[in-house]
């Protein structure tokens, strides 16, 4: 049985948002066997949802059809768009309510829902628009076994899910892989720059930099990879391996800058919740 049976013209799902991210889910749910004709969208530029007709994209909530009742619906609006968002829909009562929007809190929802609302709140990261995102999420006590099942079954067809218990721990989960992609690339960034201040051209040092993470990332993402063991790998003893990591492992090396970081980031999104 398709894991979005549930799913069905009578009770669609309802995308509320399809920019990068929600056109990201939207496109991962059509490649897994959704039913186009199962999807409803709210898109104020609906000339960009080309994944589906025009009749099934509406640009604001009073467009949707008359009574409408959807088994999903997915909010993949900006956090700061969300209070209009919910005010413009009606109720559904009985759809589970899926969220991907950063700092809107379990509580927010009640709020705004109801006591009785079935939600789940999810933090994707970047990647998930090619397929290779990690997504944490958390579900309110109204959130059944089948329909946990069903969040996680949208929610990893744009990469892996993970579930934690404890929503306070949302706030170091987007500190990490919220924006985690972010120091990645920064990291790139700075290696094309020491390439290029230990003379290399500019173009060379920033293929060179890229593909060295991009292709780092690769082997972490094979089964079974270990960072520190791959690490070890490569680095001999008394090399230039080993001569760089005496700097970036030092007491105030990536470790503590990392961990500051990190520290920032968490701060911030708890001061955004």
């Amino acid at each position: 049985m398709s894991p979005f049976a549930t799913i069905t013209t009578q009770r669609p799902l309802l995308l509320v948002g399809c920019g990068r991210m929600g056109g990201a889910l939207l496109a991962g749910w059509l490649e897994r066997g959704l039913d186009p004709a199962a999807v409803r969208v709210i898109e104020p530029a609906r000339h960009a949802v080309m994944q589906l007709p025009s009749s099934q994209v509406a640009a604001a909530a009073s467009e949707l059809p008359s009574g409408l009742m959807p088994s999903v619906v997915a909010l993949a609006v900006k956090p700061q768009m969300m209070d209009g968002a919910l005010s413009a829909l009606p109720a559904f009562p009985g759809a589970l309510i899926l969220s991907i929007a950063a700092g809107k809190s379990l509580g927010y929802f009640r709020a705004h829902l109801g006591e009785r609302a079935a939600v789940v709140r999810a933090m994707p990261n970047t990647p998930a628009a090619i397929g290779r995102g990690m997504t944490v999420a958390v579900a309110n006590a109204h959130v059944d076994a089948p329909s946990r099942a069903l969040a996680e079954a949208l929610l990893s067809t744009v990469g892996k899910c993970a579930w934690i218990e404890d929503e306070a721990l949302m706030d170091a989960v987007t500190a990490v892989s919220g924006s985690g992609p972010a120091y990645v690339f920064y990291l790139a960034e700075c290696l094309a720059a020491a390439g290029i201040a230990a003379g290399l051209p500019d173009a060379l040092s920033r293929t060179l930099a890229i593909e060295t993470v991009a292709g780092a990332g690769a082997l972490l993402a094979e089964p079974g990879a270990d960072p520190q063991r791959l690490r070890q790998a490569v680095t001999s003893p008394a090399g230039t391996t080993a001569a760089a990591l005496a700097v970036l492992m030092a007491e105030t090396g990536l470790e503590p800058l990392l961990r500051q970081a990190v520290s920032a980031a968490a701060k911030r999104s708890r001061e955004l919740g």
